[in-house]
């Protein structure tokens, strides 16, 4: 079922071109990343999701990584806003970085699997630009502020 909104809400995005905001928060602990897999999509992910009408981007990204890692966030840096503006979707995203967490509760019925990979054993079915920022991330690289997933 919800393969089938999220499929139903892909169309309505193509139809209408609605530009969307979210956040997603790249959460490291002892060099290891904390990543999703949804319910109703395939594939690996940082956590996070959409902003709230009258939510700051922090308090939507505490909210999303709560609810899909069950993890309450301490201290989180700002890494950027990046772009996607493949196919349907003009999407628009604010990464943060957390070292600084405890998990406290459990993933919400949206999250079939919350798992820690070191870098080395990242799954070969992350999202590709997800994969891009946790590898600059713990390689230390220099993140753009600007850019596209």
């Amino acid at each position: 079922m919800l393969r089938l909104l999220y499929l139903a809400h892909r169309l309505y995005l193509f139809l209408f071109r609605q530009v969307t905001y979210g956040t997603r928060a790249l959460l490291v602990k002892e060099g290891r990343v904390l990543l999703i897999r949804h319910t109703y999509r395939s594939g690996w992910h940082l956590p996070g999701g959409g902003i709230q009408r009258g939510e700051t981007v922090e308090t939507a990204a505490r909210r999303e990584v709560r609810e899909e890692t069950g993890a309450e966030m301490g201290a989180v840096q700002l890494l950027g806003i990046y772009s996607n503006l493949d196919g349907c979707v003009s999407g628009h995203n604010i990464l943060f970085a957390c070292e600084d967490f405890s998990i406290v509760g459990s993933p919400d019925h949206e999250i079939a699997e919350a798992r820690f990979f070191a870098q080395s054993e990242l799954p070969a079915d992350i999202f590709p630009g997800h994969r891009r920022k946790i590898e600059e991330y713990l390689g230390g690289g220099i993140f753009s502020n600007l850019g596209t997933w």
